[in-house]
């Protein structure tokens, strides 16, 4: 009977020491998850679009997930540098990227030498939101409506500057396809995130800009800025006195912007369907989304394999635009 306890000792203390090495079960891991800060990488400066929409988003999961979700922000390389980051950390479920069509469908078509795949290096989370372009002219722009600064670009080929958020980002690639419908040709000039397209605008540095709505109501009620479209199927609720390009007589120019929440690929699904449950949570709560309505945000939450097609149909839909415009970045 010895030996044998002994025996039966000798196998509990092997089976301890390989769960130790194996690390907790799965379903463990949702139950202790999270247990410290969890870091929100975002790719564009602090004062943008993307920045008010992680801001809020991470104020509603914080409060969900009892840890605290901290935001960074990293710009620069049109957002790949904190996608990279983000692709290369530990997949534990505590940094975490806040993608866009820019930095998941475009960038794999755009940069020549891109440090991660969309699809190979993240767990999609859900899609947060979108916002749709606004066509905004500077004051100094002799042009109060689309077709009169069609007519004036047409007439002075390359004597407008159009601003965007870096080269590759959504509102670069509408300004190429806005060129390529109405024929004009303005000068491109890209910054490092919208907030400082918008100051530029507004101090006419630049004469164009296509950014995407969020927070721009006061501007143009103030008579900071002049919008002449916005880039959507149907008018916007915060700027119901704007036609849409098609209304304004260029149909088919249709661009907006969209945020969505990634882990790095190899997260533990339970961990992905905590954040996705949170996230979702967060966005159907009233306040959150009276804020990101009001900022101009369609918030729109969705489970992760439909966030994986749609990161997909996305790539099919701008493939074919970079490769016209002939575009590629280092």
């Amino acid at each position: 009977m010895t030996n044998k306890a002994n025996m039966i000792g000798t196998v509990l203390q092997i089976l301890a020491f390989a769960s130790l090495l194996l690390g907790p079960a799965p379903g463990a891991i949702a139950q202790t998850y999270p247990a410290k800060t969890i870091h929100l990488l975002v790719p564009f400066p602090a004062g943008g679009p993307a920045d008010l929409l992680s801001r809020v988003v991470a104020k509603k999961l914080s409060d969900g997930l009892g840890e605290q979700v901290v935001v960074e922000n990293r710009p620069g390389a049109g957002g790949t540098i904190a996608m990279e980051a983000v692709s290369k950390s530990p997949p534990d479920g505590y940094t975490l990227a806040l993608g866009s069509n820019s930095t998941f469908a475009i960038a794999p078509i755009l940069y020549r030498k891109l440090r991660y795949d969309p699809f190979k290096s993240f767990a999609p989370i859900t899609l947060i939101a979108r916002s749709s372009s606004v066509i905004l002219v500077s004051t100094s722009v002799p042009a109060a409506s689309l077709q009169e600064l069609i007519a004036l670009a047409k007439s002075s080929p390359g004597k407008l500057n159009f601003g965007s958020n870096g080269n590759g980002t959504i509102p670069h690639l509408a300004g190429m396809l806005f060129q390529s419908l109405t024929g004009v040709s303005f000068v491109h000039i890209p910054y490092k995130g919208a907030a400082q397209v918008t100051t530029d605008l507004i101090a006419g540095q630049i004469q164009v800009g296509f950014i995407v709505s969020s927070g721009l109501e006061q501007y143009i009620r103030d008579g900071k800025l002049k919008a002449v479209a916005v880039a959507s199927s149907k008018r916007l609720p915060q700027l119901p006195e704007v036609p849409t390009a098609a209304e304004a007589g260029l149909p088919g120019f249709e661009t907006y912007t969209w945020f969505g929440l990634a882990a790095p690929q190899g997260t533990p699904q339970d961990v992905i369907q905590r954040l996705n449950a949170e996230t979702l949570k967060s966005l159907a709560a009233k306040e959150t989304n009276n804020v990101l309505v009001k900022q101009g945000f369609e918030p729109e939450g969705t489970t992760p394999e439909q966030f994986s097609r749609f990161i997909a149909a996305e790539a099919e839909k701008w493939a074919p635009v970079i490769k016209a415009s002939g575009m590629r970045l280092d």
